[in-house]
């Protein structure tokens, strides 16, 4: 197995751990407007859009909070608490480990402020420190960012390691058809990026599946054992066909935000290093964001039989046809999307590397528009 820590670098300066939270500030907030062109397009709908809202929102929130807990990195707090590890060969984001910790301080975070004088009551001694013995109050400083900290993490709705499956309701096709739009999401260690499922199924079973005290459980665990970067999303939609007889996936969508390519953090090779370099983008714009969606459809359903007498529906899911692509994808469609600023997408114009023809362009306007190209 490789050791991928090599590839990690710790932020443990000031001022660069606050731009790299501020860049992905910005970059979460242009992830929503992504979303809505989008829905705006018709590539997903209304009920998806949302759902994806909400996931994005909560990288953000993920975001603020991380940038709570390691505000004073690199100053002389009295003790040392570490700095933010990210993955800056593969993904720009922070590394796997650090959301791990984050839910475990999440479990802690309601002791952690019973503990702790209030935030009030640390500004009322951080003035007294300034104006009284006129010194900066570094250590008052390092416990008020954790207080708010531990009080982003109680606020809650963050994008955890692990996002269990929800279900939505989508109607009902007949008395036992019912439609059900389900969603999860995991931060895949392997690549340390946020991936987005979402799925739409049939559901013929005695009992709606979200008050079955049996299926629903096994659904959860099912998915979340299944949500792995590494697995073609056919092998997870057929294994769910199989493992459930009156539950049939009908469409799988698994959205991969990221890698984010900076020339201030990352270390990447391959053109978009090169448009990044070529772009000479001010401060806050030397970025990109990769956005992957793939897709699976379920194209037929064919009857199999089931026990002496019986026989039970299974999918047949459409695999792109092109070039044999579908036996690597394993989906029906794949999607590329890059997300950037004008100067870099300038910048990738004019040089026009081989392989973005086909890959949509996502445009933040100095205005912070965001225009599809």
């Amino acid at each position: 197995m490789n050791d991928t820590t090599k590839d990690h670098t710790a932020l443990m300066e000031t001022r660069a751990s606050r731009r790299y939270f501020q860049k992905f500030e910005r970059i979460t907030e242009h992830l929503t407007q992504v979303a809505a062109a989008r829905a705006a397009e018709g590539a997903i709908g209304q009920n998806e859009v949302e759902i994806l809202t909400r996931y994005l929102a909560s990288i953000g929130y993920t975001f603020k909070a991380l940038s709570m807990k390691y505000l004073l990195v690199g100053r002389q707090t009295g003790q040392f608490f570490g700095s933010l590890s990210m993955d800056a060969v593969e993904s720009g984001f922070p590394v796997f480990n650090e959301l791990l910790v984050m839910a475990n301080d999440a479990q802690q975070a309601e002791s952690h402020l019973r503990n702790m004088p209030s935030a009030e009551q640390l500004k009322d001694d951080m003035l007294r420190g300034i104006i009284g013995d006129q010194e900066i109050p570094t250590k008052l400083q390092f416990a008020l960012s954790q207080r708010l900290y531990y009080e982003e993490l109680l606020k809650g709705e963050l994008f955890w390691a692990q996002n269990h499956p929800e279900v939505r309701w989508q109607g009902n096709l007949s008395e036992r058809r019912r439609k059900y739009l389900l969603h999860w999401a995991v931060y895949d260690s392997q690549v340390n990026l946020p991936t987005i499922y979402l799925m739409g199924l049939e559901d013929t079973g005695r009992r709606a599946l979200p008050k079955d005290e049996r299926r629903w459980p096994e659904v959860q665990a099912h998915l979340m054992g299944q949500a792995v970067g590494g697995l073609k999303l056919v092998t997870i939609a057929k294994g769910f066909d199989e493992s459930f007889d009156d539950l049939h996936p009908k469409r799988l969508r698994r959205i991969h935000v990221g890698p984010m390519y900076s020339s201030a953090f990352t270390k990447q090779s391959g053109p978009i290093r090169e448009v990044l370099d070529a772009a000479r983008a001010p401060e806050g714009d030397d970025w990109t964001l990769a956005w992957t969606t793939e897709d699976l459809v379920s194209e037929r359903v064919q009857d199999e039989r089931s026990g002496w007498f019986g026989t039970v529906e299974r999918e047949v899911f459409a695999l792109d046809p092109f070039s044999g692509r579908g036996v690597d994808t394993g989906a029906t469609s794949l999607e590329r999307a890059v997300i950037l600023p004008q100067r870099p997408f300038q910048a990738l114009e004019e040089l026009n590397p081989p392989g973005f023809g086909n890959v949509t362009k996502y445009v933040v306007s100095p205005q912070g528009r965001v225009l599809r190209y």
